[in-house]
């Protein structure tokens, strides 16, 4: 075996009693492994890393504005349902929209960014990419709570819905900022630990992409975790409406889910799956030409 075939991504090149274009088309029929998924991703962070402020500014800007339709959709389905204790069970798909607009959209939102731009920065090591990194984390979020903030005013100071699903989209607002401070950042663990699996995920799907995203995102809401960006929609319509304070959505949702969102996006899935590739990735995995 040779040495570019050593350090090929490719299953397919570890087998030694396979021609070329055997190897070929064993790998098209294979699943992706962790190493290539890595690159892949990890390429991705690379160029979200060296895109202009404006450019990360306003896709991240659109991706706070598209997550309103979250809450929104969500909203709509509670209110056209009966008051009866399957009623979450449907409505959650409405928190899957904004998702799905955002991610399949290829907008920046915060909570892919705790793995896309992570693996650069595991794998250079250096003060230059912590920079970039930290430079993408602020514009990102920054954008996405502003954008967060105005689409929840709209919602709550214009009648652009009726009462009913008014009142619904108060019932979904008010239980973001709830729950104590360490209740909060256990939930968000789980959402920011879900949400990187996800963006981790994709990679490997192809065409299933939308499915997964649905599936991951709907447990997210079923299980009542609590996402930074999603939430954010959440909470303002709750500062908006009158029904929390801004301390409230500061100290009881912003703090907490950020940090939790952070910890389970950063430790559990880019430190884990990093840590998984790291001896394959500790020699040119690229054949050599």
């Amino acid at each position: 075996m040779t040495s570019d075939e050593r350090n090929s991504l490719s299953p397919a090149s570890q087998l030694e009693d396979l021609s070329g274009a055997e190897k070929a088309a064993v790998a098209e029929q294979s699943h992706p492994n962790a190493a290539l998924i890595h690159e892949t991703i990890r390429a991705e962070g690379e160029a979200e890393l060296n895109r202009t402020k404006t450019a990360l500014v306003l896709s991240a800007f659109a991706a706070g504005l598209s997550m309103g339709f979250s809450i929104v959709v969500q909203g709509v389905l509670q209110a056209s349902l009966p008051d009866a204790p399957w009623r979450p069970l449907i409505s959650s798909f409405g928190y899957t929209t904004g998702f799905l607009i955002v991610v399949l959209g290829r907008q920046q939102l915060f909570t892919e960014n705790t793995l896309t731009p992570i693996l650069p920065l595991l794998h250079n090591r250096d003060r230059k990419t912590l920079i970039k990194v930290a430079r993408l984390w602020s514009l990102v979020l920054a954008a996405n709570i502003a954008a967060t903030w105005i689409f929840a005013a709209a919602l709550a100071h214009f009648s652009i819905f009726d009462a009913g699903v008014q009142k619904a989209f108060v019932e979904i607002s008010v239980h973001a900022v709830r729950g104590s401070f360490g209740a909060v950042v256990l939930k968000s663990v789980f959402a920011g630990w879900l949400i990187a699996l996800m963006v981790w995920i994709l990679p490997a799907v192809g065409s299933a992409r939308p499915f997964i995203i649905i599936i991951i995102t709907y447990v997210v809401a079923i299980a009542g975790f609590s996402h930074l960006i999603a939430g954010s929609v959440d909470a303002f319509y709750a500062v908006e409406a009158g029904e929390a304070s801004f301390a409230d959505y500061a100290l009881r949702f912003f703090l907490p889910t950020l940090l939790g969102n952070v910890i389970g996006g950063v430790a559990l899935v880019a430190g884990l799956n990093y840590g998984q590739v790291a001896p394959q990735l500790a020699d040119p995995i690229l054949p050599r030409t």
